[in-house]
C-alpha cells in the first residue's frame, strides 16, 4: 500500500484468504486441487488433441467441444496455478495488477463457456431436427464465425466489467474472502459507491444467461418433441444419447452459477460463493471431459 494524497492508504496488493485459513488443511487441499488441477489438465488436453488428430471427429459437434475443452482449460490456469502455490506460502499476496489480470482472464472463459454451451445446444438441436440441413446450417464457416464470435464477445465483455470493478478505489482493508480475484469480494473491499460496477454485473450475468439459457431451453424442447416422434425405441435411444453428456454438462453448470450470481443480495455469503467457486472454476473443467468422454 501507499499513502494517496489525503491520507489516503491506497491498496496496491491483495491478500487472498484461499478456501480455507486453517493453518493445518493447507498442505492435504493442495494436494487435493493439485490431483483436480492435473486431471483437468490431462483430460482437456485429450479432447483437444483427439478432436484434432482423429479425422472420424471432424463435425461440427467435436469442434464446439474441443473449444470447450480450450475454455475450460483456461479458465482453470488462470484460478489453480496461483491457488496451489498460496497453499504453501504463509503472505498469500497478489498485486494490483495480477489481481485485475486474474479476474479479466476469469471473465473471458467464463463467460465464453456460457455461450459454448448454447452454441452446442443449438448445434444438437440442428443435427436432430433438421438433419438434412446439418452440413448447410453448421457449415466449417459458421462454426468458425460463431467461435470467434464467441471468444469476440467474451473479451469485450470481460474488458468492461473488470474495469468497472478496477475503477472502484480499494483503501484500507485489502484482505479478499476468496481464492481468487472475483467481482464480489473485490467489490465488497471497495471504499466508493459500487452501484454502477454492480449492476453492470448483474446485467451483463443475467443477460448472458437468459440468451444461453434460451437457446438451450429452446433447443432441448424442440429436440424432445423430435425424438418422441420417432418410431423406432433404438432411433429414440441412439438420438437421446447424442445429448445426455452436453444435458448434464448443462445442468451442472447452470445450476451452479444461478445459484451463485442470481441470488437475493440479502441471503449473499462470500463463504457460500467460495464453495460455488471450486466448483465451476475446478471440479466442472474436470468433470466435463469425464462428461463427454462416457
Amino acid at each position: 500500500m501507499y499513502m494517496a494524497p489525503g491520507n489516503i492508504t491506497q491498496v496496491t496488493e491483495f491478500i487472498l484468504i484461499g478456501v480455507s485459513d486453517c493453518p493445518e488443511l493447507q498442505i492435504p487441499l493442495f494436494f487435493i486441487f493439485l490431483a483436480i488441477y492435473i486431471l483437468t489438465v490431462m483430460g482437456n488436453l485429450g479432447i483437444i488433441v483427439l478432436t484434432i488428430v482423429d479425422s472420424q471427429l471432424q463435425t461440427p459437434m467435436y469442434f464446439f467441444l474441443r473449444h470447450l475443452a480450450i475454455i475450460n482449460l483456461g479458465n482453470s490456469t488462470i484460478i489453480a496455478p496461483k491457488m496451489l502455490v498460496n497453499f504453501l506460502v504463509s503472505e498469500k499476496i497478489i498485486s494490483y495488477y495480477e489481481c485485475a489480470t486474474q479476474l479479466g482472464g476469469f471473465l473471458v472463459f467464463i463467460i465464453a463457456e456460457v455461450l459454448m454451451l448454447g452454441l452446442m445446444a443449438y448445434d444438437r438441436y440442428v443435427a436432430i431436427c433438421k438433419p438434412l440441413l446439418y452440413l448447410v446450417v453448421v457449415s466449417r464457416h459458421i462454426c468458425l464465425l460463431l467461435v470467434s464470435l464467441t471468444y469476440l464477445y467474451s473479451f469485450a465483455t470481460a474488458t468492461v466489467v473488470s474495469s468497472c470493478v478496477f475503477s472502484m478505489s480499494y483503501c484500507s482493508s485489502n484482505i479478499i474472502n476468496h481464492f481468487y480475484c472475483d467481482n464480489v469480494p473485490l467489490l465488497a473491499l471497495s471504499c466508493s459507491d459500487t452501484y454502477i460496477p454492480e449492476t453492470i454485473i448483474f446485467i451483463s450475468a443475467a443477460t448472458n444467461m437468459f440468451f444461453s439459457m434460451t437457446t438451450v431451453i429452446v433447443s432441448y424442447f424442440n429436440i424432445v418433441v423430435s425424438i418422441l416422434r420417432i418410431h423406432s425405441s433404438e432411433g429414440r435411444k441412439k438420438a437421446f444419447s447424442t445429448c445426455t453428456s452436453h444435458m448434464t454438462a448443462v445442468s451442472v453448470f447452470y445450476g451452479t452459477l444461478l445459484f451463485m450470481y442470481l441470488q437475493p443480495q440479502t441471503n449473499h455469503s462470500l463463504d457460500t460463493d467460495k464453495m460455488a467457486s471450486v466448483f465451476y472454476t475446478l471440479m466442472i473443467p474436470m468433470l466435463n471431459p469425464m462428461i463427454y468422454s462416457l
